[in-house]
């Protein structure tokens, strides 16, 4: 895969190359010929398989309401100065279920919340060891609730298995809200999740966003992240700056500061890093490129610039997408 992305990358940014005749897509004449019948194929099997799958818990309205699943393949690129280089690749399906009465969504994914490591491996990349295993695919069902988050919580219950031999099961209640404050513009989220595991036990985590626009082109916010493992059983924190910057119709870059700390007891810094971010839609928003420098000062190598990028190529599949084209 890694001597398919890059050739692609650099024919999808090359402007002697690109696709003039449309101001939603980079790609090449060839390059969009070979993606969309493909893409479209893909799409039209997961349009269906969602909708019959509704329609036999559901209603026939399955077949004409509106259908959020997606299937999101994406495959990244991370060099580390000390580390070197690396892959990760991550397949998510949702197939969405709207008219059943329980409002069931079937979830696949093989990139959880539950198995990218702590705050610190997360922030530095090095849980990032080609993540692609059969071993981390989740498969269950989640009950969504029915509350608007913006006037009272919305809570969400799941059940499934971890597909591993022994089979791992699990069990994850979801809690969100948002928050306008008063008639300023700024906005609080929170978001938190307790989970349990047989395999790894019981963990919790949450995150609170405080954001608000400054323009039409910036916007800041400020990210807070507390974590418990069970199996690491230290509490984990961070605190993250960040904003973004709209670069215009199809392109955005972020720019962000985050410190990350562990224990209550006896709380210390345990890493800190600056990165930007620089994501653009290359074709109608089904093919995505991020670019992502960052440098991180850990304390295991007491506090001493490490450097690092990630390369990352992003397929979206969905449905409704494909036909609003």
């Amino acid at each position: 895969m890694k001597h398919i992305i890059l050739p692609l990358l650099l024919l999808a940014l090359g402007p002697a190359h690109a696709n003039h005749e449309h101001d939603d897509s980079d790609l090449p004449h060839w390059a969009v010929d070979k993606i969309t019948p493909m893409h479209d194929n893909v799409t039209r099997w997961l349009d269906n398989s969602a909708r019959n799958i509704d329609n036999f818990f559901g209603t026939d309205d399955s077949l004409t309401i509106e259908n959020g699943s997606y299937l999101r393949f994406s495959q990244e690129l991370f060099w580390h100065e000390r580390d070197r280089f690396s892959s990760d690749t991550t397949l998510r399906l949702k197939l969405d279920l709207p008219t059943t009465e329980e409002r069931l969504r079937i979830l696949i994914e093989s990139d959880p919340e539950e198995s990218q490591g702590t705050l610190a491996e997360q922030g530095a990349n090095t849980a990032r060891d080609d993540r692609f295993r059969t071993e981390d695919f989740l498969i269950g069902l989640r009950r969504l609730g029915d509350r608007d988050k913006r006037t009272d919580w919305r809570l969400d219950a799941g059940a499934g298995i971890k597909v591993k031999l022994p089979l791992d099961p699990y069990v994850r209640f979801t809690g969100e809200r948002l928050w306008q404050l008063g008639d300023s513009p700024w906005q609080l989220e929170s978001w938190n999740r307790a989970s349990w595991f047989n395999e790894e036990g019981y963990s919790v985590r949450s995150r609170w966003d405080l954001g608000r626009p400054l323009s039409d082109t910036y916007h800041l916010r400020f990210i807070t992240n507390v974590q418990w493992q069970e199996e690491v059983d230290t509490l984990e924190y961070s605190e993250g700056i960040e904003l973004d910057q709209l670069l215009g119709s199809r392109s955005i870059i972020r720019y962000a500061a985050v410190a990350v700390g562990r224990s209550a007891s006896d709380p210390h810094l345990h890493d800190y890093y600056l990165l930007s971010q620089y994501r653009r839609n290359l074709h109608r928003e089904i093919l995505f490129v991020d670019v992502i420098p960052e440098v991180h000062f850990p304390r295991e190598q007491n506090y001493d610039a490490e450097f690092g990028i990630t390369l990352r190529l992003e397929l979206l599949f969905r449905g409704d997408l494909s036909w609003a084209r």
